[in-house]
């Protein structure tokens, strides 16, 4: 069975969406996100159908990035696939934006950090060997500052290792002094995930039977509390200390 698969992506400030049938791409676009994300997604989705010429109930299986990256983005994500998925009663499956972006280097004999801007001096970080067509994580998904994460990186791996994603590009200074001669650079297009490869990751989630019926167990993984998380915490902790 060949398998049509509607994919987004909306982590970073590049969102995408994509259809696949298999493995082929049979559309794709990208654009800018900014804060109409909520209201441009949908009709992004239609305009891509209509190019590839299916419906919505033509789609067998809904994916979305699951994060890390922008929690407005992600949420945003994740709440129109399970919309979609529940609408049409079709499962659903996620991927991480950080494999994602190593889906970028197949067969690749270096390891692949990607590295997404998490702000307050840190990065969204994971490691992978991207010697197969589906990377696998030898560092999984995790957030800290990038001096910890390099080091972590070191203990793990002695020779040259390709970094990748906006925080490549904004700690290239850190990571070249750091790693030395050890360290390259994804070029800028090998830096943005594309939905295409999100769909692919999802074929293979799918072919493992790890797919959700149930659209609800299609969460987010933010890693770390948004900040409205963090200051609502802040006025518990000081609620229970003025008790």
């Amino acid at each position: 069975m060949t398998v049509n698969i509607l994919a987004i992506e909306t982590s970073t400030s590049l969102a995408s969406v994509a259809i696949t049938s298999g493995t082929a791409v049979i559309a794709e676009t990208l654009f800018t996100c900014d804060r109409s994300l909520s209201a441009r997604l949908v009709p992004e989705i239609d305009h891509l159908l209509a190019l590839a010429g299916l419906s919505i109930s033509d789609i067998d299986l809904f994916s979305a990035s699951i994060g890390p990256g922008s929690f407005t983005g992600v949420r945003c994500g994740v709440a129109t696939i399970q919309g979609l998925a529940l609408a049409t009663g079709k499962p659903c499956a996620g991927f991480s934006s950080l494999a994602l972006l190593a889906m970028n280097f197949p067969f690749n004999s270096h390891p692949v950090c990607t590295l997404l801007d998490a702000r307050k001096n840190e990065v969204y970080a994971a490691l992978y060997d991207c010697s197969t067509a589906i990377p696998s994580a030898l560092i999984v998904d995790c957030v800290m500052p990038v001096e910890q994460f390099l080091e972590q990186v070191r203990s793990s791996i002695a020779s040259t290792v390709i970094f990748a994603g906006e925080g490549a590009r904004r700690y290239q200074e850190t990571i070249a002094s750091f790693r030395g001669e050890y360290t390259g650079f994804a070029s800028p297009a090998h830096s943005t995930g594309r939905a295409a490869m999100g769909a692919m990751l999802a074929l293979d989630t799918w072919e493992q039977g790890k797919a959700h019926s149930n659209p609800a167990l299609l969460l987010p993984s933010y890693i770390r509390p948004s900040e409205a998380e963090l200051a609502r915490s802040m006025m518990l902790n000081s609620d229970r200390n003025s008790i």
